[in-house]
């Protein structure tokens, strides 16, 4: 199987299990789903509409390396994507990014509305978390508590969120100067970066690593969230919409501090080359097993959108 079909196919798995789980077209007992069937379509739009599934093909392919199958990880990569799909519906808002497009199709609250995008939202951050809580996530409880209380980091202020808002505050607060290179690799690594790092780590997590091979996937991960970014400034400064999937050329119109904003497209090239070779030298204490996260390193520093 190629890296294309490998990616194509966790993609179809996690789709499906979203679909069960988010979205199965059944009348909702008192106990059982969301009582609008609005909000219900909602969730459905913000989550299966498109989309590489990178996050979790991230947590299958490492949870392999410890020699875990499909099945033991693809609850945790449906958690991981149900916290990803949230923060895509609502940085798209108005209050936010303001986005119409996303993966080629309209943003939840242009297809629906701000407040159920809102509210879309919030129910997938929250329905991640369950998902772990339960068995299927894995049978040993102690796992279980230790992926919540990693993806509640990932995702919270001192990761994703807090990078988002140290995004924002750089575009819509004044400064006294434009953020410097260190503050926006912080910000990366915390908006981009805290995700995917632990979508690299939950593999180690469920197959219970030891602390040197936890620490070369989470390096792994860190420099691949980087370079995750970089190619997505990139993307954004000389993509084309129609490819990309969303509107492009918006972080310069709006000020937004990136490392291509600051460097350079050239420069921003050799930073992405650089920080692609870090994550597969990450890598090297597992040899050939990793073969496949390597293909993901180079995917994502070659990547059209």
């Amino acid at each position: 199987m190629t890296f294309a079909q490998r990616l194509d196919w966790i993609r179809r798995l996690t789709d499906n299990r979203l679909d069960a789980l988010l979205c199965a077209k059944k009348e909702p007992s008192e106990e059982d789903g969301p009582p609008s069937r609005r909000l219900t379509d909602a969730i459905g739009h913000a989550t299966l509409g498109g989309g590489k599934r990178f996050r979790p093909f991230l947590v299958v392919e490492s949870a392999a390396l410890f020699g875990l199958s499909e099945s033991e990880a693809l609850e945790t990569a449906a958690a991981v994507e149900c916290v990803h799909c949230y923060s895509l519906a609502h940085d798209d808002l108005p209050a936010m990014d303001n986005d119409a497009l996303r993966r080629g199709q309209p943003t939840v609250w242009k297809a629906f509305d701000e407040w159920t995008a809102i509210l879309a939202g919030d129910a997938l951050l929250t329905v991640a978390f369950e998902i772990l809580s339960r068995p299927a996530a894995h049978p040993d409880a102690g796992v279980r508590l230790e992926l919540i209380a990693g993806l509640a980091k990932a995702a919270g202020a001192k990761g994703m969120v807090g990078g988002q808002a140290l995004d924002l505050e750089a575009e819509r607060l004044t400064r006294s100067a434009p953020l410097t290179l260190a503050e926006i690799r912080r910000l990366q690594r915390l908006k981009t970066g805290a995700l995917i790092t632990f979508s690299a780590e939950a593999g180690a997590i469920l197959g219970r690593a030891d602390a040197a091979e936890r620490r070369a996937v989470r390096d792994y991960g860190t420099t691949l969230g980087l370079a995750f970014q970089i190619a997505d400034d990139l993307l954004d400064a000389e993509g084309d919409a129609e490819t990309v999937g969303k509107a492009v050329s918006k972080d310069a119109a709006a000020g937004k501090a990136t490392l291509v904003s600051l460097m350079g497209i050239e420069a921003a090239r050799a930073e992405l080359r650089r920080v692609e070779q870090a994550a597969v030298d990450a890598l090297r204490p597992f040899g050939p097993r990793a073969g496949t996260l390597i293909e993901a390193a180079r995917f994502v520093a070659s990547r059209n959108r």
